[in-house]
């Protein structure tokens, strides 16, 4: 015997949109990132590390890979986090400097503090990738 599937008794629940759509999409990052450099550039501990960069190119690259980290419509098709940073000698304070600045951009474009939390968290986890040492 089988039994007939309820019609309408029972809301289904809506899964909850990607982080990339919650931020406010492309447009919404493209503000973020523009914000995090202009803080990273300024800071005078990271600033040597973007020393003949060119930080045109590195926005849109950034925007990319938040995009596809956030869930995002496109695919990152960048070189792998490890490859980009290697040998820099990227530590883990700076990553979390940068994780600093990250946060205050994102909180300065107006997102909320537990999406920004989440945020950081899809994130913090490159920092064994990033970062060549302690």
């Amino acid at each position: 015997m089988s039994i007939p599937a309820a019609s309408g008794s029972v809301p289904e629940q809506e899964a909850e949109p990607p982080v990339y759509e919650r931020i406010g999409g492309r447009a919404a990052l493209e503000t973020v990132v523009e914000d995090f450099y202009a803080r990273v550039l300024a800071d005078e501990v990271l600033q040597p590390f973007f020393t003949g960069i060119n930080i045109s190119r590195m926005k849109g690259r950034q925007v990319e890979f938040f995009s596809a980290a956030l869930g995002g419509p496109d695919p990152y098709i960048g070189a792998s986090m490890k490859q980009v940073h290697q040998g820099r000698g990227i530590t883990r304070y700076h990553f979390d400097l940068v994780a600093c600045h990250l946060t205050d951009a994102l909180s300065g474009a107006g997102v909320p503090p537990e999406l920004v939390a989440e945020i950081i968290a899809a994130v913090s986890p490159l920092a064994d990738e990033i970062a060549s040492n302690p």
